[in-house]
C-alpha cells in the first residue's frame, strides 16, 4: 500500500492548525481592545464565544488528526495483503475519541485557557469600581511601586511576564537572562519573588501578561 498521498493529506491537515491559532489570535486582541476601550458587555461576550467555537474546532481536528495517524499506523503494521476501508476505520476512531469529549477538554487547550486568565485580568484593570482616570495621583503611584515594578530590576515592566506555576510576574528580559545563565550552570531558578517557594522557574512557564502590559502602558500615557 503507498500511502506517500494519505500521508501528504494528513501534512495538509496539521497546516490547517495555523489558521485556529491565528484566529484565535485575533480574537484575543479584539477582545483585550474591547475591554480596554470600555466597549459593551456583550460585544466581550461574543468574543468569548468564538474563542469557545475556535477551542471546539481545535480539540475537533485534533481527534481528526489522531483518528487519522492512529488508524495509518495500524494498517502499516498489520500490512494486510488486500486494502482496507480507511475511510471506515478512520471514521470508527473518530467516533470513539469524540465520544470521550467534555468540556474539561478545553482547560488542555493553551490558547484558550491563556484568553480566559488575561480576559479576567482585563477585566480586574479596566473595569472595576474605579478605573485608572478616577485613581488620585499619589494612589497611582502607589500602586505602580507595587504591581508594576520588576522584582529582579526593580523597575517598571515594559514587557511583564507570568509565571504558570506560581503567578508572580517579572520582565521577560530580565528572568531569560537569569534562567540562561543558571542552565549553563546546570542549576535550578529560584522565583526571584520574595517570599516565593517555588525553585525550578522554566522559560516554558512563562507567558506575556497582556493584561498588565496594557495598563502599565496606559498609565504611561496620561
Amino acid at each position: 500500500i503507498s500511502f506517500n498521498v494519505i500521508d501528504s493529506a494528513l501534512s495538509s491537515l496539521k497546516n490547517s492548525q495555523s489558521y485556529i491559532n491565528s484566529g484565535m489570535d485575533l480574537a484575543t486582541k479584539i477582545a483585550f481592545d474591547l475591554v480596554e476601550s470600555f466597549n459593551d458587555e456583550e460585544d466581550v461576550n461574543s468574543m468569548e464565544n468564538v474563542m469557545l467555537e475556535y477551542a471546539a474546532m481545535d480539540r475537533e481536528l485534533n481527534n481528526y488528526i489522531r483518528a487519522f495517524e492512529e488508524t495509518l499506523n495500524q494498517v502499516k503494521r498489520e500490512k494486510p495483503e488486500n486494502i482496507p476501508d480507511l475511510e471506515n476505520l478512520i471514521k470508527e476512531k473518530l467516533i470513539a475519541l469524540e465520544s470521550e469529549n467534555s468540556d474539561s477538554d478545553f482547560q488542555k487547550n493553551e490558547k484558550y485557557m491563556y484568553f480566559m486568565d488575561q480576559l479576567k485580568e482585563m477585566k480586574k484593570q479596566y473595569n472595576g469600581n474605579e478605573t485608572i482616570e478616577e485613581i488620585d495621583e499619589d494612589i497611582a503611584v502607589t500602586r505602580s511601586q507595587m504591581n508594576f515594578i520588576c522584582p529582579i530590576t526593580q523597575m517598571e515592566m515594559r514587557r511583564p511576564v507570568r509565571n504558570k506555576v506560581c503567578g508572580h510576574i517579572y520582565e521577560e528580559e530580565a528572568i531569560l537572562e537569569i534562567i540562561q545563565s543558571r542552565k549553563q550552570k546546570k542549576k535550578k531558578v529560584r522565583c526571584p519573588k520574595m517570599g516565593c517557594s517555588h525553585v525550578d522557574v522554566k522559560g516554558s512557564d512563562l507567558v506575556p501578561d497582556e493584561a498588565l502590559k496594557r495598563v502599565i502602558d496606559s498609565q504611561n500615557k496620561q
